[in-house]
């Protein structure tokens, strides 16, 4: 069984509160939101023998669980729950036989995020054992890729027998499981690390999540105090808006790209051209840099429409002076194109991959 824990002083307890595994008897506190889920679990709890009670005036249902028999009772769920039926239904472990107090409601979650946080035992080990590396993408000018403009920073995980788990897998179940904010905060730290020790001199792009940010002056201090321990210049350091068009409330995203400029920090808008949404965030948030999404990169070169839209893109980022990154450049015609339509910098498989190590230099590539 998991819960939240934690070993630092004075921690955030959104982001920095690192998951601890958690053994002994709890009582399992569910509040559904209509009648036929609470039926459907009933039924369920009385064909398997579990020790249960019904609070009809909450409408919640209490289940008494043991940290050994936790992923039978999930895995029991999951076959008589859709998705969205545990999405509705609220869930709040106490331990022992404790009541739930008002402040308790803070540690609520969702149904579905109970059961995928509790099966996500290795994310939670990655992260109380910090076994991440950081991975380094040169980015590098268009018309001279010899020129190393900077490096994107990019979190691996590492498993327990020594392999590289990629970054696609730990962020989407981080999500599910509702530790977005401790891998976002995870990525940020260790980029900056690596920045230090690498001693690179040239701006380095770390991604982020805004949805993993509440209050940027008081969840980003911890990577601002680390950004000054560490030595590292703000203007070196760029931060990179993931899934902005997913965003829901643009003016606190505002608030925290307000917050990095000034700090001193850079920003570059992520995957632009994956979304009409974010072509629309271009006015509100005022970018610094913006990256061309791979997806509207591969084959420009041979297809009119992404061709059109890219190019419309290039143009409106130099009158507004917002400096661009063609992402996802894997071939030299993908190159020769977004070279003669206006890209300044680029970044892809063609140029290098991502490396533990820093690339120093970039062989030329032909004009």
């Amino acid at each position: 069984m998991v819960t939240m824990g934690t070993s630092r002083s004075s921690p955030c307890e959104q982001c920095e509160v690192l998951p601890v595994i958690a053994q002994g008897t709890f009582q399992l506190f569910l509040w559904v939101p209509i009648g036929h889920i609470q039926k459907k679990l009933l039924r369920y709890l009385e064909q398997q023998n579990q020790q249960h009670k019904l609070l009809s005036r909450a409408q919640c249902i209490t289940v008494a669980l043991h940290s050994q028999t936790i992923p039978q009772f999930i895995a029991g769920v999951e076959k008589i729950l859709t998705r969205e039926e545990m999405k509705g239904t609220r869930a709040l472990l106490m331990p022992g036989t404790q009541e739930p107090g008002l402040s308790d409601m803070a540690r609520m979650h969702t149904l579905h995020q109970f059961c995928v946080f509790n099966t996500a035992h290795w994310l939670v080990d990655m992260l109380v054992e910090e076994r991440f590396i950081c991975h380094f993408q040169p980015i590098v000018a268009a018309q001279d890729t010899r020129r190393i403009y900077g490096y994107e920073a990019l979190l691996r995980g590492v498993d327990e027998q020594g392999n590289l788990v990629q970054p696609l897998r730990i962020f989407n179940l981080a999500r599910d499981a509702d530790l977005l904010f401790q891998i976002d905060l995870t990525a940020r730290q260790h980029a900056l690390r690596a920045m230090a020790r690498h001693q690179i001199r040239v701006p380095v792009f770390i991604n982020f999540n805004p949805n993993a940010i509440y209050d940027p002056a008081f969840c980003l201090r911890s990577t601002i105090r680390l950004m000054r321990e560490l030595g590292l210049s703000a203007h070196n350091i760029v931060f990179e808006v993931n899934e902005a068009d997913h965003v829901q409330n643009v003016e606190h995203l505002q608030h925290i790209l307000n917050f990095y400029r000034k700090t001193g920090f850079r920003v570059a808008l992520d995957d632009l051209g994956a979304g009409y949404a974010s072509l629309n965030l271009i006015h509100q948030l005022r970018p610094d840099i913006i990256k061309l999404d791979k997806e509207l990169i591969r084959d420009v070169h041979r297809d009119t429409y992404k061709a059109v839209l890219a190019q419309k893109i290039f143009e409106l980022a130099y009158q507004l002076n917002i400096q661009t990154v063609a992402e996802g450049v894997e071939t030299p015609e993908e190159l020769a194109w977004v070279r003669a339509h206006g890209a300044n910098l680029v970044q892809g498989y063609l140029i290098a991959r991502p490396t533990a190590h820093p690339i120093p230099e970039i062989a030329a590539l032909p004009a």
